[in-house]
């Protein structure tokens, strides 16, 4: 049952349905009507797929230190190598692989905790919303990247054990936007009828809040993505984040930045890769917002 459709509902039920897909069909129109979300999420798609499919073909794999140092860029290494000898655009593609991976992670923990809390203390409230609240709050003081790179030199740089060090630190702000919507909506007609019928906490929450917040979620999650990414980059750049043998791009750019002004190529490709995916994940997330938003009829370029 959604909140948007609960007056047009009959005893049966059934007649939600449509009224359903319609809002569905909407939200999906007026996102691809989003230029600027379209245009990123076609980066982003090519971006993606480049770095799953170029390794198979590439004649260098991103482990191989046997070719010569500071080669620069040609038709043999299109991005040039580095001191040791690895091909930098094998270097690119492989961070990015991994870069997208620790984001995906994050979002989906962050996502996962930051609903479940801020659902339940928006619900619940009282002690529950006390306690879940204090939590935030705790968690929100904290200095990120410092409690971020101790946790991951403590544990070791794998890429698994910073994505999810940076999930810990990612989840407060969904939390609060989950927990506000879910004290405006547990309030709705539809959240009554089901404590009337007898309906549990879990039900109540699972199967009546959380469905009727997909669409902040949705947002928030895309956003978290980004913030991931460039978390990520940040704490390997300090040399706290995906140690070797793993990678990502905060790590290339890391091991290169000082050939920014002799062999810029060095730097800048992983540089560019990364600003791409973080503008585009960034405008993705606006598209969706406008998608979502019930107030905004017209489709921003």
């Amino acid at each position: 049952m959604s909140a948007g459709t609960e007056s047009g509902l009959s005893e049966s039920g059934g007649e939600a349905l449509p009224e359903a897909r319609s809002q569905g069909k909407m939200v999906l129109r007026k996102f691809l009507r989003h230029k600027l979300a379209m245009t990123s999420l076609v980066v982003l798609v090519l971006l993606t797929l480049a770095a799953l499919i170029i390794p198979i073909f590439y004649p260098h794999g991103y482990w191989d230190a046997d070719n010569p140092s500071y080669v620069e860029p040609s038709a043999d290494h299109l991005l040039g190598t580095t001191q040791v000898g690895k091909d930098m655009l094998a270097q690119v593609l492989r961070g990015t692989q991994y870069s997208l991976l620790i984001a995906l992670t994050v979002a989906i923990i962050a996502t996962l905790l930051g609903v479940v809390f801020g659902a339940l203390a928006g619900y619940l409230r009282g002690i529950t919303d006390s306690a879940i609240s204090r939590l935030t709050d705790l968690f929100l003081i904290v200095p990120q990247i410092a409690a971020a790179a101790i946790l991951v030199k403590v544990f070791a740089g794998s890429w698994y054990v910073v994505a999810i060090v940076l999930a810990l630190f990612a989840w407060m702000p969904i939390a609060r936007i989950t927990r506000a919507e879910a004290m405006s909506l547990s309030q709705r007609e539809f959240i009554e009828a089901a404590r009337a019928s007898g309906a549990g906490t879990g039900r109540i929450v699972f199967k009546h809040l959380i469905p009727n917040m997909v669409g902040t979620i949705t947002v928030n999650a895309t956003l978290a993505v980004a913030q991931a990414v460039l978390a990520e980059a940040a704490l390997s750049f300090i040399g706290l984040g995906v140690q070797i043998p793993d990678t990502s791009l905060g790590l290339v750019i890391s091991e290169n930045y000082e050939q920014m002004q002799g062999r810029p190529w060095l730097f800048f490709g992983a540089f560019t890769v990364l600003v791409l995916i973080s503008l585009s994940i960034n405008f993705i997330g606006d598209g969706l917002r406008d998608a979502f938003d019930p107030r905004q009829r017209r489709v921003k370029a």
